[in-house]
């Protein structure tokens, strides 16, 4: 049996479009994993990974007396009548100039005052405690270290 000429052409044509398509489905889901796997690997990069424990001087400025404490992140610790808490603790990545930071919150337990939960809230930092003084008329807290 002799196939008519047109009849092969069509098949051939037909199997060039599928060909096509599959090579095109291919290089999609490649490109798909491709960018799938830089994403990944770029957010899993730019993730500090959280020590955890904090290492902190007080100075009480009225007898001039300092205290170097060790805080576990994530937990309360009271010092005379503060109450400190470390949610974060975080050492760069970069060897020649190092940065520790840490995100702390004080309360003051001696004062009540229900709409000042706490008396500092924000982020510290080793090399430089005055871009976010610790204020207090009692107590100095400088962040030293953190370490895991």
């Amino acid at each position: 049996q002799k196939i008519p000429i047109i009849q092969k052409k069509t098949k051939v044509k037909m199997l060039q479009i599928k060909n096509i398509l599959l090579g095109k489905v291919k290089t999609c889901i490649l490109v798909f994993f491709i960018y799938y796997l830089l994403i990944v690997n770029s957010l899993s990069e730019n993730q500090k990974k959280t020590e955890n424990f904090a290492v902190l001087t007080i100075l009480d400025k009225v007898n001039s007396q300092s205290e170097i404490v060790e805080i576990e992140v994530g937990r309360e610790y009271k010092f005379k009548n503060l109450s400190i808490n470390i949610l974060k603790c975080n050492n760069s990545e970069f060897d020649d100039d190092p940065e520790v930071t840490a995100y702390m919150q004080v309360g003051d337990t001696v004062n009540k005052d229900d709409n000042k939960v706490f008396i500092f809230n924000d982020w510290t930092f080793a090399s430089s405690p005055s871009i976010r003084p610790f204020d207090h008329p009692v107590y100095d807290i400088w962040l030293k270290k953190c370490y895991s």
